[in-house]
């Protein structure tokens, strides 16, 4: 079985919890969406088949035993569950970077699910599949990438929905690179008396004006 990978890469973790940390990045190809600030549209077709053996030994190569599958969109390859539980199954702590629009769950529950939930900016804030909190486990994340005070406020409505599902320290307001002032929504999230946790790419601070993996 073979899964269509842009690129692997060793970098530092920088849109999760486990931010700061080593790890081992798998880039999927192909995106069922197309968000209007997306940075890495040339993940959408450009990728090369590889079977599951050959993934999993180029990964065994980094020495890291933290591992993220992103995209594009991963679960936009029937195959990819199937990946995430033979790493899972290989003592891997797996993260799943996943935009929120298609079923989680059929991912290993073991697997720990960073979830989006586009703004309006994006231009696919309708793409959301409400019956995916349902499905989310206590060590699961939900990430709101805010460009603008619109975005903000579609966030912060959202709350009450994530609440039952997820604990509040779990969702990661993230200002989108280079359109919102760091200061502004940290100032909002004070100012409203938020719960969330404010959220850098840290990977863009450390590496800024780089597209791809390093």
């Amino acid at each position: 079985m073979t899964i269509n990978v842009n690129e692997i890469f060793h970098s530092i973790q920088g849109e999760s919890l486990d931010a700061g940390l080593p790890c081992v990045f798998i880039r999927l190809s192909g995106c069922n969406l197309r968000c209007s600030y997306c940075d890495t549209r040339y993940a959408w077709e450009n990728g090369i088949p590889m079977e599951l053996g050959e993934i999993e030994e180029r990964i065994a190569f980094f020495h890291c035993n933290l591992v993220e599958i992103t995209g594009g969109e991963p679960l936009f390859q029937a195959e990819t569950p199937m990946l995430i539980s033979r790493l899972v199954t290989l003592g891997y702590k797996v993260l799943l970077e996943t935009n929120g629009s298609l079923d989680i769950g059929r991912v290993d529950e073991n697997c720990i699910k960073i979830m989006d939930i586009k703004c309006p900016s994006s231009g696919e804030s309708e793409a959301f599949v409400l019956r995916n909190l349902s499905l989310l486990n206590p060590r699961d994340q939900i990430k709101f990438v805010i460009a603008d005070e619109q975005d903000y406020r579609f966030s912060k409505n959202r709350l009450p929905l994530i609440s039952p599902h997820l604990a509040m320290d779990h969702v990661l307001f993230s200002p989108a690179y280079g359109k919102l002032p760091l200061d502004r929504l940290a100032g909002w999230i004070l100012s409203d008396g938020l719960k969330v946790r404010l959220h850098l790419q840290l990977h863009k601070i450390i590496w800024p004006g780089i597209e791809k993996g390093v």
